[in-house]
């Protein structure tokens, strides 16, 4: 399971079709369509989840009967490994300018969903 404390990082996640090229060998010359999240998520947050990645994870709540898979560094997904999201700058009530930087990540996305016989 997905842990609850990292599940806020997908409430702003969008589903997306990752397009991906035939491997080469391959008999299909179609490439494959696999469903994914994007989220853009702090750097802080990105390093506290880089140890769940390559996983698959069943999710909760409204995404129950899904399971996300973070991709860090599977050659397969080279165009979706994490990516630099840019930064934002703030200024704290001490009147401090802090930056927070941010990293673009997608989560393969599964049906895991399982049929029930009647």
């Amino acid at each position: 399971m997905w842990p609850e404390e990292f599940s806020f990082l997908l409430d702003n996640a969008e589903e997306v079709n990752l397009h991906i090229p035939s491997a080469e060998g391959s008999t299909s010359r179609e490439p494959v369509s696999r469903k994914a999240l994007r989220a853009r998520i702090t750097q802080d947050d990105f390093e506290k989840i880089w140890h769940l990645a390559e996983a698959r994870y069943r999710l909760n709540g409204e995404r129950t009967g899904e399971a996300i898979t973070l991709i860090t560094n599977n050659p397969h997904y080279q165009k979706w490994h994490p990516s630099d999201g840019g930064s934002v700058d703030s200024v704290s009530d001490s009147g401090k300018t802090i930056t927070t930087r941010y990293v673009t990540v997608h989560f393969l996305l599964d049906d895991v969903r399982e049929p029930v016989e009647a």
